[in-house]
């Protein structure tokens, strides 16, 4: 599958991928790792990883040594209107990651209390698997269900991880209830306070386009600085209505393969589903404005 021309047809030497994950929220490549994937591939990279700056020291450090350019930044998991909405903060700078990490540290409590009563009840059902286990997947121990799916797959219950979120770990499967989250707007705010820059991440993943366009005025508002026009997940007829809508609004244009490693092993770092091509202009803009 191939991009459209009039959509996301720029073909420079030089890409970038603005949303990945590590080792230290639900992804299987260490921050150096993704680093040494990046310089090979010759892409400018972010590291984006779920409710915590835990990895960005690393993560920058090994973009120093190989020459890479990285940009520092967190995906938030939000609320708004009753519906989880991810949230991109870009260009987060490390005098400011102590104050993500108490940003989220509520969000942490209500997480492992959900994860807890997730795999009680897996284990009440027969699921039989071990929290600690659970927890030992991740190095600074904050678990999500990817972990609990890695677990589920390893005991043999599942054949594979989208197996498991697609039955037993399913928002609607009844072992699974999630925590009460931030709220979209007052996130947005905060990183604008830190200095960050705000990008919905993958918003037509979650809202249809009236239901974006309803939310769209009010974040703006709020601070909002861009949206994901590019996704593994979109087709090429969803990122020419995500840019349409982004151009609309006066978005900035994002984008990123949400690479996470062999736990989806399907998207590919830097290019998705395998058509995925985002140009360095889109990291350009988004430094400029994050300059200004």
């Amino acid at each position: 599958m191939k991009q459209t021309e009039q959509c996301g047809a720029d073909s420079p030497l030089l890409r970038c991928d603005l949303h990945t994950h590590s080792v230290f929220s639900d992804g299987t490549y260490t921050p150096g790792e993704l680093i040494a994937e990046a310089k090979r591939l010759g892409l400018i990279i972010a590291l984006t990883d779920h409710n915590t700056a835990a990895g960005l020291p690393a993560f920058m450090e090994a973009a120093r040594e190989m020459g890479v350019t990285a940009v520092p930044g967190v995906e938030f998991s939000t609320e708004y209107n009753g519906k989880e909405l991810h949230l991109l903060g870009l260009f987060i700078l490390p005098e400011h990651y102590a104050a993500v990490e108490r940003m989220v540290k509520e969000q942490h409590v209500l997480k492992e209390i959900s994860n807890m009563e997730l795999v009680e009840r897996l284990n009440q059902a027969g699921y039989l698997i071990d929290y600690a286990k659970v927890k030992r997947r991740n190095p600074n121990g904050n678990a999500n269900r990817a972990h609990v799916a890695a677990e589920l797959l390893e005991q043999g219950y599942v054949t594979s991880v989208r197996e498991a979120f697609d039955t037993v770990l399913r928002d609607d499967g009844g072992f699974y209830v999630p925590p009460s989250r931030l709220q979209l707007l007052e996130v947005i705010g905060e990183l604008r306070r830190i200095g960050a820059l705000p990008v919905l991440a993958h918003p037509l993943q979650e809202l249809t386009e009236e239901e974006l366009r309803e939310l769209l005025p009010k974040a703006i508002a709020a601070g909002l600085a861009g949206m994901e026009t590019m996704h593994a997940s979109y087709t090429p007829e969803t990122i020419c209505l995500a840019e349409n809508i982004a151009a609309e609004f006066g978005l900035l244009a994002s984008g990123g393969s949400d690479f996470h490693g062999s736990v989806k092993p399907d998207t590919a770092l830097g290019t998705g589903k395998g058509w995925l091509s985002i140009p360095e202009s889109v990291y350009t803009s988004l430094l400029n404005a994050w300059k200004t």
